[in-house]
Parts: structure tokens; sequence; C-alpha cells
């Protein structure tokens, strides 16, 4: 499984032969400059909620693609009716699909897109793919729900949001590690804008002193598990 951060909270998985993308949110990223959302690959794209930093790129990579969405039922119908094919999912819920197995988990925050319209509510994904599992958080705040997920998966990697002001910062991170069993963290939602920008030394060392392994990707590099 080969995990490449594309900057904010946007990911390219290639897992099983199928390349999957996460909240690509690109062309309105400064940081990710580098990266051309015509020369990404998606067969799947999973969706955690509506935001804009989140959904931004979603429709042209798609389309350009032929690739399906995998997200709540209401933001799959959203996409189904600009003629994108979805596979809907709500929390709790568990589907196979061709490079492994889904599930998608309650994160806590909100979902509504850009026009205002409704987006569902926001979750995250556990995947379980070339026996490998790892959990992508979404934009969450730190929950007890997270201490249901080692219950059932153990994971090799987390990847959570850092960046604090809309999910939870370090701290809070560091506490979702011990609730979902994970030492081993990537983290995502930060430095993309004012409200989000982290200290990374610190942010490193906090991890570092709770015997905990924190990433922090550089846009277009890329982690193998």
């Amino acid at each position: 499984m080969k995990i490449t951060f594309l900057g904010h909270a946007s990911l390219a998985i290639h897992v099983q032969g199928i390349d999957i993308l996460v909240d690509p949110f690109i062309t309105g990223n400064s940081k990710a400059s580098n990266i051309n959302i015509e020369a990404l690959k998606a067969d799947y794209i999973l969706v955690t909620h509506a935001h804009q930093d989140h959904i931004l790129d979603v429709e042209a990579i798609a389309k350009h693609n032929g690739s399906k969405i995998i997200s709540n039922y209401e933001i799959v119908t959203h996409y189904n009716n600009l003629g994108i094919e979805g596979h809907p999912m709500n929390h709790g819920g568990q589907w196979d699909f061709d490079f492994g197995t889904v599930k998608y988990v309650n994160a806590i925050h909100t979902s509504s897109f850009p026009d205002g319209s409704y987006g569902g509510q926001p979750g995250g994904f556990v995947i379980e793919g070339e026996h490998k599992n790892i959990y992508i958080a979404g934009d969450t705040a730190l929950t007890f729900d997270m201490k249901l997920i080692p219950m059932q998966t153990k994971l090799d990697l987390a990847i959570l949001p850092i960046g604090d002001n809309f999910t939870m910062g370090i701290e809070d991170a560091i506490i979702a590690s011990d609730f979902i069993e994970c030492d081993k963290i990537l983290g995502y939602h930060y430095d993309t804008f004012g409200y989000i920008e982290i200290d990374h030394d610190a942010a490193k060392r906090k991890f570092f002193e709770k015997g905990k392994d924190l990433m922090l990707l550089d846009i277009g590099a890329f982690i193998e598990l």
C-alpha cells in the first residue's frame, strides 16, 4: 500500500493495483501547485464530508477518470445528480470493494456543500487492504467513538488532522492515537491557511515524548506500508 500526501487533507492511495483519492482539494491550495490534477489517477474517490476544502476537485477528477465516489448517502446523491457514479454508505456500514474493505466511521464535525446545502453527516474511513489497515479520520474532534476501532481492527497507520481550530490539534491527536491503539501517525489538515499553521518540530517532539511517530510529509511525498 502506497500513500501519497497531496496537501491539506488530500491523499492518493495505491492498493491492490487500484488508485484511490481522498478528499481532493488541490487547485485551490497554493501549496499544492506542483500537483497536476489531470495527471492523477482515480478509480475511486473517498469523500469524508462536503466542505469545499475536501471536494473542490472531485467533479473534475471523477469525470476525467470515470471514478466512483464512496461517501455518505447525501454526498453520493449529489454526485449522482452530476452524472458521476457512486457507492453510498453511512456510519457503521462496511463494504468489500475490489481493493479491500471500507468501513465508514464517526467524525465530529459539520458538513455542507459550498452553496450551503446539506452534505450529510461527516465521517472517516477504516480501510483494510493488502494485509494493511489504515484509519483516515477526516475532519474530527477527539471522540470516544475512536475507541471502537481497535476492538475490530488492528491499525498499521492512522491519518489524523492536527491543525487545531477546525479539528483536533496536536494534544488531542496524541490522545486519539491512544484511543485507536496506533502509534504510527501521518498528520494532515495543517498549514494550508493561517488558522491551522503548526510548529512542525514541536509537534513531532510532543508525539516522540509519548513514544509515538508523527510523520509530516512534503506535498507529493509518499510512504509505503
